[in-house]
């Protein structure tokens, strides 16, 4: 499929239905989510998935959850979520990425999720772009990921999305984190 048939728009009240029907047909994205993982209430055993599915959409409401989604047609077909450090402060592998951090971004990539049938199509890297695109209309900045590497986690688990993915849109390694993870980076020029 042609990346040139997707199309992005943000995550808002207007694209929430689409959202929402992705992350039902997807069993709640791993086991119920809902993209709550990385926020500041994150998701555990104390959390129900109609509990993490009612805060994003609280946190939809308020304009606390950023995201780029990816549609073909009127259907949601993934996402990358970003946002500044206090609205996605939860991130994997956080010893060790406390124990070399240097400075605190200005944005984050958090969780990039491509849902079943649509995955290795190119849905992936159209989000991060996206992504990229919405952090310069917002002002820009320093923006990092913590993304793998393709070849050590399977498609469906690679939620901070693959390190060749950022690499060929720009982000640069910036130091390991954790058997396949990196901190890679990149300074997005306002418009």
């Amino acid at each position: 499929m042609a990346a040139a048939s997707y199309s992005v728009r943000p995550l808002d009240e207007s694209t929430w239905p689409a959202f929402a029907a992705l992350v039902e047909r997807n069993n709640g994205v791993f086991g119920g989510c809902w993209c709550m993982g990385f926020h500041p209430e994150g998701v555990g055993k104390g959390t129900t998935a109609e509990q993490n599915r009612e805060r994003k959409l609280a946190r939809v409401r308020t304009d606390d959850a950023h995201a780029a989604l990816v549609f073909l047609g009127d259907d949601c077909l993934g996402w990358c979520q970003f946002g500044p450090p206090g609205e996605l402060p939860r991130i994997k592998n956080r010893a060790a990425y406390e124990k070399g951090r240097t400075a605190i971004p200005d944005w984050r990539i958090a969780c990039c999720y491509v849902g079943k049938g649509h995955r290795r199509q190119g849905v992936a890297a159209v989000a991060l772009a996206g992504a990229l695109d919405m952090i310069a209309a917002l002002g820009g900045g320093s923006v990092e990921g913590y993304p793998e590497s393709a070849d050590s986690v399977s498609a469906g688990f690679l939620y901070h999305g693959a390190l060749s993915t950022y690499e060929r849109l720009g982000f640069t390694r910036s130091r390991k984190i954790g058997k396949h993870r990196w901190v890679v980076a990149m300074l997005v020029k306002p418009r």
